[in-house]
């Protein structure tokens, strides 16, 4: 069955690093955009970054352009998102999602598969 499985989140200090991983497993994961989303305490799931099937074109949220890196490495069925320079008020439950159609887009309705979500703490 599908499976996608996020791992790399923690508690780190204001301007500290993360590096999230997101392991696919049963579907074809090089024909799929990839994206990541956070959902904080109270708030809506919101879109922060995204790659298209082939690797070549990424999508990012305003908030985290030059601080926030995706990529993916599809012989490992892996996407990845580099977080530099944390803010507090990015503490979330950070979730990958997969896109059939191959895209990277911005909208979570367009997304057809969910992982659980990984805990990212930033403290001030």
């Amino acid at each position: 069955q599908v499976q996608l499985v996020e791992s790399g989140g923690g508690l780190v200090q204001a301007g500290g690093s993360l590096r999230l991983s997101c392991a696919a497993s049963g579907f074809t994961f090089s024909s799929y955009g990839m994206g990541w989303f956070r959902q904080a305490p109270g708030k809506e799931r919101e879109f922060v970054a995204a790659v298209v099937r082939s690797g070549v074109t990424k999508y990012y949220a305003d908030s985290v352009k030059g601080r926030f890196t995706i990529s993916r490495d599809n012989a490992k069925k892996t996407v990845y998102l580099q977080m530099n320079s944390l803010k507090p008020e990015e503490t979330a439950v950070y979730y990958c999602a997969a896109n059939a159609a191959g895209g990277g887009p911005t909208s979570r309705r367009e997304y057809d598969y969910w992982g659980q979500g990984t805990q990212v703490t930033v403290s001030p």
